[in-house]
């Protein structure tokens, strides 16, 4: 069996389905994307414009003061040619506002996740008013390796993408013809300048993603060793990351105490 994921030939059809049963059901009306200028945000907007129409997906930039005038006006052009409403809302006043707050914050990290929980509260606060969804934009590699932050790009209603591979993404987004320089462009959260996904990662997409096939396909580390070439050492390393980040795809524990507790026993 090859470990390298494949674009399943439904999956199209599936991400219509989905977005239609849960963006458009009840008193909810359409979608909120944040628009970063990747492949992983374009897709999903242009998915949700085919499933749900123009009218229903409102694509939101939120550029902090690293982000390059030229990237702004190509995702700006890019959300035209989908003809769906755009809106711009630069973050760097409320980053401010942070700092000044908390001024001994200075990890890279801590400010980035900082960058991406603003982000999210700007598109939340669309959301509300629009009577709307927050479709978030991760993928099932960031997910697994826990490459997002919580309450941040984690934070979202829907999560169209989360069970594809980056490199599935990459195939669907091809084969709805995407703009090459989207397609082409490195992968970065763009929470720091010169900041990119596999430089922080310290593997590619096209690597880590046949190791995560192979967890998924409950292979033995020693067995995806031997399939894909990769030393023994840097697939567990692989694993050992999807292990630690397991706190990030689970739900706050809560000690039982009741007679239904939420996340135990309440089944909704």
């Amino acid at each position: 069996m090859s470990l390298v994921p494949r674009l399943p030939t439904h999956a199209l059809t599936t991400l219509h389905q989905f977005l239609r049963a849960h963006a458009l059901a009840g008193t909810t009306r359409g979608v909120v994307v944040g628009l970063s200028g990747g492949i992983d945000s374009a897709l999903v907007a242009r998915v949700a414009r085919d499933a749900l129409g123009a009218e229903s997906v409102l694509g939101v930039q939120l550029p902090d003061a690293s982000f390059p005038a030229e990237l702004r006006e190509e995702t700006e052009a890019y959300a035209r040619s989908l003809g769906i409403e755009h809106r711009v809302v630069p973050i760097d006043p409320i980053f401010r506002a942070f700092r000044t707050a908390r001024p001994e914050v200075t990890d890279r990290v801590a400010l980035g996740n900082a960058i991406a929980r603003i982000r999210m509260m700007v598109l939340y606060s669309f959301a509300w008013e629009r009577h709307r969804l927050v479709a978030g934009t991760g993928n099932k590699s960031e997910i697994l390796l826990g490459y997002f932050t919580k309450y941040g790009d984690g934070g979202v209603d829907i999560l169209p993408l989360g069970d594809l591979y980056k490199t599935e993404v990459r195939a669907l987004a091809a084969s709805l013809d995407l703009p090459a320089p989207i397609r082409e462009r490195p992968p970065t959260a763009g929470l720091w300048e010169g900041q990119t996904d596999e430089g922080e990662l310290g593997i590619s997409y096209d690597d880590v993603d046949q190791i995560l096939y192979g967890l998924e396909q409950l292979r033995r580390p020693s067995e995806i060793s031997a399939e894909t070439g990769f030393s023994l050492e840097r697939v567990r390393e692989v694993v050992r990351r999807v292990e630690q980040h397991r706190h990030k795809r689970r739900s706050p524990p809560i000690p039982k105490i009741g007679l239904r507790t939420v996340g135990i026993d309440w089944r909704d």
